[in-house]
């Protein structure tokens, strides 16, 4: 488990039923890519977030397979249509087996 991982989400806290929403969703992980040495010339091990899902209510909506090129802090925004009050609930995946959950209510305006 990452030491100073930390996930953070951003939600309305309010929507009409049927409108589309904004989701912006960040994890603190600094993202090693497993291909760069230490000072003794070792190869430091591979530590990424390798998967985020995004479920509302249940069904999947946002499901993302993370390569190593990725960045430090890894940032995903997008759209969620909303049919029904209910949560949001974010899933990060670290390479040593940890799972980072967050979950945000959403209401119906």
């Amino acid at each position: 488990m990452a030491k100073d991982a930390k996930p953070r989400v951003k939600v309305p806290k309010s929507a009409n039923a049927g409108e589309v929403v904004t989701i912006k969703a960040l994890i603190s992980h600094t993202m090693e890519s497993g291909q760069r040495k230490d000072k003794d010339g070792k190869l430091i091990p591979r530590s990424i977030i390798n998967r985020f899902t995004c479920d509302l209510n249940g069904e999947n909506i946002v499901d993302v397979t993370i390569e190593p090129a990725v960045s430090t802090n890894p940032y995903f925004e997008f759209d969620a249509k909303v049919a029904a009050a209910g949560e949001f609930k974010f899933t990060w995946y670290d390479d040593d087996g940890a799972v980072y959950e967050d979950v945000k209510p959403i209401a119906i305006a």
